[in-house]
């Protein structure tokens, strides 16, 4: 199973950690100490189970788009963006869980012509407002066919770092992976309002792989 770079860290510091307390369990308390250590490599195990990056193939073409992640529609619906394009869209929302793979991934292919963070608060990833007060990525990419397609990586009351690597003039390849997102949260996408969405909400997704809709 392939691991993302994301959690090399982590995991390190953690069996670091967790051996040194094994270690002083097993020698303080001789009968109880590798029972009482089981739970922190149950949790190491959990921790390998969140950073696995599995390999997708992605078969679209320019008007496909493509889900970013693995996750559970929670949002379909018409709203003004307002901070790029400026206009009403379809925004195309997927909660994740931290037992989801947390690999963000383009939707459609492209440019990338717009990419910011922006810092914020941690409330839960399906309150309606998490979109514009929480910490997020906005990303911007332009079809082909000159359609501006936007999309966000959103922090939760979990996920406490969003990792963006798309920077503007990037190519971007739908299924391709941009991001990650650290222990559950939701992306939004906003598509121009002739898209055709093949989901609906309580749908779940496969980043990378399923068809989610496509553009005019």
């Amino acid at each position: 199973m392939k691991l993302h770079r994301e959690g090399t860290s982590i995991l390190i510091g953690c069996l670091v950690l967790f051996t040194i307390i094994t270690v002083a369990l097993a020698h303080y308390m001789p009968t109880y100490g590798i029972v009482l250590a089981l739970p922190f490599w149950i949790l190491f195990g959990f921790i390998i189970w969140f950073f696995r990056n599995p390999i997708r193939e992605t078969d679209s073409s320019d008007n496909c788009i493509i889900a970013p992640v693995d996750g559970k529609v929670v949002v379909l619906e018409e709203v003004y963006e307002s901070e790029f394009l400026k206009e009403k869209c379809i925004q195309l929302s997927i909660f994740m869980t931290p037992l989801n793979v947390h690999v963000t991934r383009y939707p459609v292919n492209g440019k990338v012509i717009f990419s910011k963070y922006h810092p914020g608060k941690f409330l839960v990833a399906f309150h309606p407002k998490s979109s514009e007060l929480n910490e997020r990525t906005t990303v911007v990419v332009e079809t082909p066919d000159q359609t501006k397609v936007l999309f966000r990586q959103i922090a939760g009351a979990v996920a406490r770092r969003i990792v963006n690597y798309a920077k503007d003039n990037d190519d971007a390849i739908a299924g391709k992976e941009y991001g990650f997102i650290k222990f559950g949260s939701r992306v939004d996408i906003f598509l121009p309002l002739d898209t055709k969405i093949d989901v609906k909400i309580g749908d779940i997704t496969k980043g990378g792989i399923q068809k989610i809709g496509e553009l005019k």
